[in-house]
């Protein structure tokens, strides 16, 4: 994927620990530090999203809506 620059301003303690992280060799550069922390914090909030909209679905209508679908699709089913 292309990548593109932009400006970001960083508190001077994150910019210091990130540039630990580079000295140390855990990143190439601070870009790179700053991508992996920004798309692993898109992923939490993609996978909290997910699991707020789970909360809600109601078991009950969930549970009939599957036995349902079991009894519709259990008659195509071959014998075995």
């Amino acid at each position: 994927m292309p990548k593109r620059k932009v400006a970001v301003t960083l508190d001077a303690k994150l910019v210091h620990r990130v540039d630990a992280l580079v000295l140390q060799q855990q990143f190439e550069s601070r870009s790179q530090a700053v991508e992996a922390a920004l798309a692993e914090n898109l992923q939490r909030l993609d996978r909290t999203r997910l699991a707020h909209e789970c909360t809600k679905l109601d078991p009950a209508e969930e549970q009939r809506l599957a036995e349902e679908g079991l009894a519709a699709t259990g008659e195509m089913w071959p014998e075995y």
